[in-house]
This record gives C-alpha cells, structure tokens and sequence, in this order.
C-alpha cells in the first residue's frame, strides 16, 4: 500500500457491506439495512450516524452535501478493500509469504466447489502471467 489507507473496524465493514450490495444510501436507508441484517443485535441511528460521519472523516465513504437527506457512498470498491485486507492479512499474519497463506487456508474447512473454484483462477491467473 502507497499511502496509509484505514483499516476499516467490523462495523464500518458492515456499513460498507450495505452501501456495496444495495449502493449509496442516506443514513436512514443504511440504518434500516443494518437493522435487517442484524437481526437480535439492534444498533441505533445515532450509532449508524456516528459511524458514518467518522467513515468520512477517515476517508471510507463520499457523502453528497448538496442533496438533503445526505447520500453516502464508499470511497472505494468492494474488491479493493478486499485486497487491501488481504494485502493487510498476508503483511501482518504471514510475514508477506503467500506460501505461508495458502497453507493456513489448506487447513480451513473449504468446500470441494470453493476447492475447485480456487483452483480455476490459480490456473488462470498462471495463464495471464508472462
């Protein structure tokens, strides 16, 4: 990573989860999504406000000020926050060796179907390589 760019917290991961799958939202409507989402673990709108304006303030997620309600979108793409984290993951965790990673996950319940998924882009990713 060039620049420091913020890990995001869970529940700004949350948050960011909501605005991805449904898009930019005023807080009422990403409030009301949490709600649904988070079903027997109730948040407030003041806490889904809060957390917005620090997802801001930290440069996670635009907010368009010149519509009221304000609409909140994220600053950045669900794949690359994830690769970000990742990045993160394999620095912090693994020393930066993806040796180290992809054994970690040979010890983790995958399914024979996400199995041969990560098989088909291993190949694929070899075939795109000079």
């Amino acid at each position: 990573m060039a620049r420091h760019e913020p890990r995001p917290t869970d529940a700004e991961l949350e948050i960011l989860r909501v605005m991805w799958e449904e898009g930019p939202g005023t807080v009422r409507r990403i409030h009301q999504a949490l709600v649904a989402r988070r079903a027997g673990r109730p948040t407030s709108y003041n806490t889904t406000l809060k957390l917005l304006q620090i997802m801001h303030t930290k440069g996670m997620v635009d907010r368009d000020t010149s519509q009221r309600p304000q609409v909140y979108r994220p600053a950045t793409t669900e794949g690359r926050m994830q690769q970000r984290l990742v990045d993160d993951l394999l620095q912090r965790a693994f020393g930066g060796s993806a040796r180290k990673l992809a054994v970690a996950l040979t010890a983790a319940d995958i399914s024979d179907e996400d199995l041969a998924e990560i098989r088909r882009l291993l190949a694929k990713s070899r075939e795109e390589k000079p």
